[in-house]
Formats: C-alpha cells, structure tokens, sequence
C-alpha cells in the first residue's frame, strides 16, 4: 500500500516535470519563431526597397528615351521609320513592365476621398496581379447581375402601375428601387476607384458620373411622391425615368455582352492591358458601334429631356419641390457629360484608325519602291 503511494508520487513529480520542460521549450521555439519571421521580413523589405528602386529607374528611362526619340525625330536628327521601330520596341518594355508582377513596385494611383471616406486609410492595392484579375472579375461579374435588375425593377413598376395600382405609384414601392439605386451606383463606384488604383484605365468621368447619380438617388429618397388628384401628371418624372431607366439596362446588356469580347481580343493583341475594363462607350468594332451608338445617344436625349422635364414641372408649380430641381440639374448634367465623352472617345478612334491608315501607306509605298 505504502509503496504504490510513494510510486504514484513519483508519476506524478515526473509528469510535472515534463510539463515545465515542455512549456520551456515552447517558449523557447516561439521566441525563435518570432526572430526567423522577424528577419524575412526585414530581408522582404530590403528586396522590396531595391526593386522599387528598380522599377522606378526603369520607368524614368523609358519615360526619357521616349522624349528623346520624339525630340529628335521633330529636330531631323532621327529617321521616323527607325523611330517607329525604336518606340514599339519601348512599348514592348513598358507593357511588360507594367503588365508583369513588376508593376507591384510601381507606384500606385491615389486612393482619392471616395475610398478613404468609405474604407478609411487602408491599401487596396494588390501585390499580386492574379489577384487584381479576379478584382476585374468580380467587377464584370457584379455588372452582369446589375444589368438584368436594372433591366427589371423599373420594367415591373411599370407594369403594377398599369394592372394593379390604377395609373398611381405607390410611395414605398418607388423609395425601395431608389435606395437600390442608391446601393448599386454606390457599389460600381467603389469598385471601379478600387480598380483605377489597381491599374485600370476607367475613365474619370464615369466615376464622376456614378458620384452624380448617387446623388440624385439620395435626394430622390426625400422627394415625396405626390398622389391624387392628377396623378398622371405629378408622377409623369417618374413614368419617364423609369422608362429611360429600362433603356439603360437595355444598353448596360449590349455593352457586356459585346464590347468584353471586343476588350480580350484587344489584350490578346497587346492594344490593352489586362486591367482595362469596358464601361460607356469603349471598345468594340465598326458593326457594334453601328449597333450601340444610336442607343446611346437616345439615352442621353432621353436622359437630357427627363431633367429639361423635371425643370419646367418646378417651374409650372406642378411639383415645386427642390428635390425636383435638383434631380433635373443631375440628370440634363449627366447626359451632357455622357454626350462629351462619347464624342471624344469617337474623335480618338478615328485619329488612331488615320494613323494606322497612314502607316500602312507608307509601309506599301516603302515595299513598292524595294520591289522595283
């Protein structure tokens, strides 16, 4: 009895022993964990310094030797086809430089007020461009189910408004699409901020333009919706916003369908970087061109007449509020600004388009002349 006492004890003084020294050596190997995380870490930084140097040095003399080329080509003291030859050669370094993990150690766009008003002081640049791909993904992906919700929220008030509600909307069934608009436009300009700091080529004014529509959505919230009496002509704002808002879905489909292909065939082809995106009237070819400008110019009359509409409404006292001049203003804003940019955007393409004609040209007669 006395001896299996005295060996339980001993069990016992062992097993705590065992404990001590395995809590020592656990302390030991998480202090050595923290010095060997602590010293790559301090290496990453030294790598991460030197490549930045790097690529910076490496951008700067591209940047130069271009000015040069250009200012010798305009002084006579550089032929223009070994100039040509010598800047496509640039190019080819520049695109790798910036298409590459390289681009990493570039520096970045500004974040802007928009992002730091929303997310605060954080990076949202990724190191990894895997990782800002999927980025441009989840982006093309958000605007493909927008599309057809765009396309079917003002298509059913419409319809409710005609079968259910006798000619009249109902307050809350409008406010909820409103605020939804308030969501979405919120949604793709935070995405596409998130995206011009990873290296996209989205222009400002459609940012821009999302900043103004979150607006109007936001103060359409505290517009009230005026019943009867005459109904029909208090809410005819709203019949034709909805009716302009189906149009735009109309045209947000076309757009992703055909001018994404048109913008892999391009980055196939090295005219576009992996990072670009479509958004307005970017990309596509003659025919779809043919197919989507009409339909965009429609929507930015349409959109112009809906503000101009909204205007004489306060002006005739229909509906004097100043939400309804507010919105007006926004809206006939927002078709100009489109307007602008469609037409700058068509000038570009056919400046590019003579261009390459007159390159050609040259190159022919260049062959011609060799030939003979």
């Amino acid at each position: 009895m006395g001896d299996s006492t005295a060996a339980d004890g001993g069990d016992n003084s062992l097993s705590v022993r065992n404990v001590v020294e395995q809590v020592s050596r656990l302390v030991e190997q998480s202090k050595e964990l923290q010095e060997s995380a602590s010293g790559l870490i301090s290496r990453n930084s030294q790598e991460d310094a030197s490549l930045r140097q790097r690529a910076l040095a490496l951008d700067s003399n591209i940047k130069m030797l271009r000015s040069f080329i250009d200012s010798s080509v305009k002084k006579g003291n550089l032929d223009t086809k070994h100039a040509e030859k010598l800047s496509e050669e640039l190019s080819r370094a520049s695109y790798a430089l910036s298409e590459g993990d390289a681009a990493t150690f570039l520096p970045c766009k500004s974040h802007g007020r928009f992002l730091r008003m929303f997310l605060g002081p954080i990076n949202v640049r990724a190191n990894r461009k895997d990782v800002q791909l999927k980025v441009k993904e989840e982006y093309y992906s958000f605007r493909d189910r927008t599309a057809y919700l765009f396309l079917f929220f003002p298509s059913l008030l419409l319809v409710l408004r005609s079968q259910v509600w006798d000619g009249c909307f109902p307050a809350l069934p409008v406010q909820l699409y409103q605020a939804w608009l308030l969501f979405l436009y919120t949604a793709l300009a935070l995405r596409e901020n998130i995206l011009r700091v990873n290296g996209s080529d989205i222009r400002p004014w459609w940012i821009y333009h999302h900043y103004c529509a979150m607006g109007m959505a936001l103060i359409s919230l505290t517009w009230e919706i005026e019943k009867q009496p005459d109904c029909a002509q208090k809410q005819k704002g709203i019949q034709l916003f909805l009716r302009w808002a189906i149009m735009q879905g109309v045209a947000m489909l076309l757009q992703n369908r055909y001018q994404r292909q048109r913008l892999y065939t391009r980055i196939a082809l090295g005219k576009a970087r992996r990072m670009d995106v479509v958004w307005g009237e970017t990309a596509g070819v003659k025919g779809q061109l043919w197919l989507l400008l009409p339909i965009l110019f429609i929507l930015q009359a349409f959109e112009a007449y809906v503000g101009v509409l909204l205007l004489q409404t306060a002006v005739a006292g229909v509906v004097s509020e100043w939400q309804v001049v507010t919105c007006g203003i926004l809206l006939i804003i927002m078709a100009v600004g489109n307007f602008a940019n469609t037409v700058q955007t068509l000038v570009l393409k056919s400046r590019v388009k003579a261009k390459m004609k007159k390159g050609k040209s040259k190159s022919d007669l260049t062959q011609v002349s060799k030939d003979q």
